[in-house]
């Protein structure tokens, strides 16, 4: 076989999600699959469709779809049109440099690695096709309950969740161009009955603004640990059941809670997805089996991921399915050769009626020497009080668990990827320490907390 027809056979192949997107278009031609209300457009598929197939688009063997509009969904079309591979970026992001991945994979996420450089996951296009059936059929998404599409297309739980589900399920997506509470509350009238993705961060903040739109039917929270207080206090609120998920970028979606009323354990992330298989190794590490897993980490390969299995770096539990994560490697705070995982601290701590958030983690201890210290980071309702909390905090845990510094910050910022990062918290709290303020004001080079909202107290020494 010529070299030609060798090139038109693999272009042909790197089409497969394209022509499922067409079998779409056919079915629902004269259905609104995507709406813009920062723009004021809207498509049909039809519409969209001859939008995509009449632009004129260089070849490129990869394309980077970015940002939260329109353009993204046309840069992806494009892309599988012309069998490039593609690869989503945030806005802020240059396109990787990093050769292509092996012909068949077609798709890359970004991660960043362990040692702070850029890798990627590689993923063929049937193993997203497995991953987007597995979401839909699990959580019953419907193209009568179109997507609020609010968090970002370019991070794996968005186009895994928005993107896909538009292009390949037909569910409409309407994208909101702010997640500030008014914006979403206008966004939402677009259709009587909605399905909204976001992460906890957003579900507190809308909540705390009385912002959920009343149209929500379908309402999920992934990105980082729902509390349970939280899922709590929307449901007695407005009877809106937010589904806990659970998913990585190596594997897609792992766990969904499917139940209607609010779970019992704060640790639960649900049961798996349909056509999910996971375990539990020897140390305890959660281990994902399925078809949607990625082929491999990209370009530097590992044997945690690849041949449909991914070792996570989550501590769990798995009983009849049902998956309940107890931290994650690395996150253990070693005190005196006792260890205990920040989630339990911050379990009890979040039943203190003060605390509108928290995040716990060890930094060293500057006087014991191979010891941590245990450092809770608070978003208090009012005025933080250490000596309260920890008094609080002695009736629910031993006392050498309990926090011996204790951080009040305005809020617990997520990061770009919806997460609230432990690693990065604790880069900021050893940054500020390191200014030598012992009883001070945080004051970072660039950027930071307004130095009036944070302070540090100290509430006595672990027992």
């Amino acid at each position: 076989m010529g070299l030609a027809m060798k090139s038109v056979l693999c272009v042909e192949k790197a089409r497969m999600l394209y022509e499922r997107w067409r079998e779409v278009v056919r079915d629902r031609t004269h259905e609104v699959a995507l709406r813009e209300p920062a723009s004021e457009r809207c498509w049909t598929f039809g519409q969209l469709d001859r939008q995509v197939e009449n632009l004129v688009t260089g070849a490129s063997e990869l394309v980077c779809p970015q940002g939260n509009s329109a353009d993204f969904v046309f840069a992806v079309l494009c892309g599988w049109r012309q069998g490039s591979v593609v690869c989503p970026l945030e806005p802020y992001d240059r396109p990787p440099s990093i050769p292509l991945p092996p012909s068949r994979c077609r798709h890359l996420k970004t991660i960043a690695a362990t040692n702070g450089a850029l890798q990627a996951v590689a993923f063929t296009e049937e193993q997203l096709a497995d991953d987007v059936e597995n979401i839909v059929a699990t959580m019953g998404l419907r193209p009568d309950w179109p997507n609020l599409g609010v968090i970002s297309l370019a991070h794996s739980y968005g186009f895994s969740g928005l993107v896909l589900p538009l292009l390949l399920h037909g569910i409409p997506l309407t994208l909101v161009p702010s997640a500030l509470p008014e914006v979403v509350r206008r966004a939402a009238q677009s259709h009587p009955k909605l399905t909204l993705p976001a992460v906890p961060a957003l579900w507190r903040i809308w909540h705390a603004a009385g912002a959920i739109p009343p149209n929500v039917v379908l309402g999920i929270s992934a990105g980082a640990p729902l509390p349970l207080a939280l899922e709590r206090a929307v449901f007695a609120a407005q009877g809106l059941k937010i589904h806990n998920f659970l998913g990585a970028s190596e594997c897609g979606g792992i766990s969904y809670d499917p139940t209607l009323v609010p779970r019992e354990d704060e640790a639960s992330v649900g049961h798996l997805l349909k056509n999910v298989e996971a375990g539990v190794n020897g140390d305890g590490v959660l281990v994902v089996r399925s078809r949607a897993v990625g082929e491999t980490y990209w370009p530097n390969p590992s044997e945690k991921l690849g041949g449909g299995c991914f070792q996570t770096n989550d501590l769990a539990d798995l009983k009849d399915g049902l998956v309940c994560l107890r931290g994650r490697v690395g996150d253990q705070i070693n005190v005196a050769g006792r260890k205990i995982f920040p989630a339990v601290i911050e379990q009890a701590l979040r039943q203190h009626a003060s605390v509108m958030e928290c995040l716990v983690f060890g930094v060293p201890d500057e006087t014991a020497g191979r010891t941590d210290v245990i450092v809770a980071c608070v978003a208090p309702r009012e005025k933080g009080d250490a000596a309260q909390l920890r008094q609080f905090l002695l009736g629910k845990l031993p006392g050498w668990q309990v926090p011996r510094e204790w951080w009040f910050v305005k809020s617990l910022d997520a990061n770009t990827c919806g997460k609230v990062s432990r690693a990065e918290w604790r880069g900021k709290f050893l940054e500020w320490r390191a200014l030598g303020s012992a009883e001070g004001r945080y004051r970072p080079k660039t950027g930071g907390f307004p130095e009036e909202v944070v302070f540090r107290q100290r509430a006595g020494k672990n027992a």
